[in-house]
């Protein structure tokens, strides 16, 4: 598949099942990839049949981190089909996979095995828990969630805990695989030696947590849920307006002294109380009381336009078709309809968010229907006919 994508050229045999691995992979084919997406027969990815919603038929949730791949059909418990996956790991630059672990080794599939075929192969494998002692943990993103501490921080204080509202570690890990397999490339692009780059979803999320994580190891402190409200900030939460809520993100002196001054109350940001962050943070509760009243009064569209208009970070909180609205108001790519001509109708999707000046993602072919591109990709790439 030509193109002039920043990685034209490379071929990814895509092996990955539901998010981390294919939203890895959609990066890289929206940068000029050609992605190989190996799929069961009759069925394909389980997220084809994760819905509603579905759009012309088909799940959106799949249709979200599948585009610009082609669909290849494989029975991987037949030996022939596994002879075609080995040749088409034996052509790819990288290959992607998220089963769990020891089961690639099983079909002969493993690194080990590949790199034999490939010396410079790079083999990404992501796992839930690793492939050590938790190899045998199931890696959903829900339990990494629970397991690896983030619903801990997230929720009202007192709660039984809350995920976040999509499979966040997922989507961090895919982050996660596409940074190491393009880090693999570049060292096989000096050395021409492939290498195997490994992402768990746990690890994923563990350095994800950023503050939290580091209040842990470098202070032993373990920090707890404080529904919408910041462990070292304040004010930085939600708060009532008139008609809505409001958050204010407020992350220093200067944007306080704003903010108080907006608010017809000055005098607060002498107040020894909440003269400085750290003297805010030991009196919260008390500074939430002193603004909480002000705050009434006004609307939330009122307080984001006067408020920002001096520096005060602030904002009403959006649901998600007022939040593409605001990205669109703003002069923001935030969706593209991909013109595909195996199609009847276009297809409608989130832009990728990564600019590039002389090299910008591009959007070629619409999610691929199941097996479609079998004959295509493997007369093109292992020249043989069906």
């Amino acid at each position: 598949m030509g193109t002039d994508g920043a990685l034209s050229g490379l071929v990814i045999a895509d092996f990955g099942r539901v998010l981390a691995g294919p939203y890895a992979t959609m990066l890289l084919a929206d940068l000029g990839a050609d992605v190989i997406k190996i799929e069961r027969p009759g069925a394909g990815d389980d997220t084809r049949a994760w819905g509603p919603p579905f759009a012309d038929g088909e799940s959106t949730y799949f249709l979200a981190v599948n585009r610009n791949k082609r669909s290849l059909t494989l029975d991987l418990g037949d030996d022939g089909d596994r002879e075609t996956a080995r040749a088409l790991a034996a052509r790819a630059d990288a290959l992607v996979e998220n089963f769990r672990p020891g089961t690639m080794e099983r079909l002969g599939l493993g690194y080990a095995d590949l790199r034999a075929l490939n010396p410079g192969l790079v083999y990404c494998s992501v796992t839930g828990f690793g492939a050590g002692e938790g190899a045998h943990l199931p890696g959903y993103d829900l339990l990494v969630q629970a397991m690896g501490g983030l619903m801990s921080v997230t929720g009202e204080p007192g709660g039984s805990g809350t995920k976040a509202g999509v499979a966040l570690v997922d989507v961090i890990t895919g982050l996660h695989a596409a940074l190491g397999i393009l880090a693999a490339l570049r060292h096989r692009d000096r050395t021409g030696e492939g290498q195997r780059v490994e992402v768990s979803l746990l690890t994923s999320l563990l350095s994800a947590l950023t503050n939290q994580a580091s209040a842990y190891v470098a202070a032993g402190s373990v920090p707890q849920a404080m529904g919408n409200r910041h462990p070292s900030i304040t004010p930085y939460e939600v708060f009532s307006a008139k008609d809505r809520p409001l958050v204010l993100a407020v992350g220093n002196d200067r944007q306080f002294r704003a903010l108080c001054e907006r608010l017809g109350r000055a005098g607060l940001a002498d107040d020894p109380r909440f003269a400085t962050n750290t003297a805010r943070v030991a009196h919260r509760s008390e500074l939430s009381r002193e603004l909480s009243g002000p705050l009434a009064e006004r609307t939330a569209d009122e307080w984001f336009a006067d408020l920002t208009a001096v520096g005060v970070p602030c904002g009403p909180i959006n649901d998600l078709a007022a939040a593409f609205d605001l990205a669109e108001r703003l002069g923001l790519d935030t969706r593209v309809r991909i013109d595909d001509p195996r199609r009847d109708t276009p297809v409608e999707q989130v832009a990728n968010p990564i600019g590039l000046a002389a090299t910008p993602p591009t959007y070629r072919t619409a999610p691929p229907r199941l097996g479609e591109d079998s004959a295509a990709v493997l007369a093109e790439l292992l020249g043989r006919e069906t």
